[in-house]
């Protein structure tokens, strides 16, 4: 006789989503302050470009967040690189309370360095990295 496996009911599989507000997780074992901050899906509304002395193109561009995706990309990384980019996602949950996945991460880390070859061009550490 076969066994049945027990599913999870939709209730367990789905969540609701936040309009931009923080909410509170309970944290594992070993948290500082029992809690963990869930970034909200949507960016928040203060532009730190135009504080930064960015360009006024790049003014107002922010990364996506968490919202459904229409465009994918395929990107490989060495295992290192995985494994530093993990450890990076953790050290976020686990010293500043910040959960992130890391597709979330990527995108942001690719907008500040679009944002930074916007403001700076030639002077941009993407095309500092670049020419090396």
């Amino acid at each position: 006789m076969g066994r049945r496996v027990s599913m999870p009911a939709a209730d367990d599989l789905f969540r609701t989503t936040v309009d931009g507000t923080e909410q509170s997780v309970p944290a594992g074992k070993g948290r500082k302050n029992g809690a963990v901050r869930v970034v909200p899906d949507a960016p928040e509304a203060t532009d730190t470009t135009e504080a930064s002395g960015g360009s006024g193109s790049a003014k107002g561009k922010k990364p996506s967040g968490r919202i459904r995706h229409d465009e994918k990309i395929t990107v490989y990384v060495t295992a290192a690189e995985l494994m530093e980019l993990e450890q990076t996602r953790l050290h976020l949950r686990g010293e500043h309370g910040l959960v992130v996945d890391r597709g979330r991460l990527v995108r942001e880390a690719i907008g500040l360095v679009l944002a930074d070859f916007e403001a700076q061009g030639e002077d941009s550490a993407l095309v500092r990295r670049l020419r090396e």
